[in-house]
């Protein structure tokens, strides 16, 4: 079942490279729960297939950069990019989009979180494995606002101007 507006966030973790040691996070992978994450906060979380993919590289990714602090001004805390692939390659790709200190580029790399979120996207197929559908929802203090799936081979609903038109 599609994880739907008014639904809390499922329990699970995500992964996160970090570039520069800090209190609590070491340099390297860090896992977090999601729900010690998105407690007291304002979320945009978007989906989709893979790292250094072409629609994501070159639109998903730099839309949500580019607008990041548009979305901040209409009270978003944070945005998170989740994609099934490890905290190394999603850490590379966030160094690659320029999304350091704008997208958290969070790695669900067994694809656990976006199961249990009803968005994997099944791409064996084509070399790929289980992947993520490409969506995009607002959560607020953990519960799901709105959620944007896209269809197969689109991308018009999840985008960082989709989400700005809406808030």
């Amino acid at each position: 079942m599609t994880i739907a507006a008014g639904d809390k966030l499922p329990e699970g973790s995500l992964s996160e490279f970090i570039e520069q040691e800090t209190a609590g996070c070491t340099l390297g992978p860090n896992t977090f729960n999601v729900s010690d994450l998105v407690k007291g906060k304002k979320i945009i979380i978007f989906g989709l297939p893979g790292a250094f993919t072409p629609t994501c590289s070159a639109k998903h990714v730099p839309g949500y950069v580019a607008h990041r602090d548009a979305l901040k001004a209409k009270g978003i805390d944070e945005v998170w990019c989740v994609s099934v692939n490890d905290a190394f390659v999603m850490g590379a790709w966030g160094r690659d989009q320029k999304a350091t200190g704008k997208v958290r580029m969070m790695a669900d790399g067994s694809a656990e979180f976006t199961t249990k979120l009803g968005l994997t996207l099944d791409l064996t197929s084509r070399g790929m494995g289980m992947r993520s559908n490409r969506y995009a929802m607002l959560v607020d203090n953990g519960v799901v606002k709105s959620v944007a799936v896209e269809g197969p081979g689109k991308f018009e609903v999840s985008s960082a101007e989709a989400m700005l038109a809406q808030l």
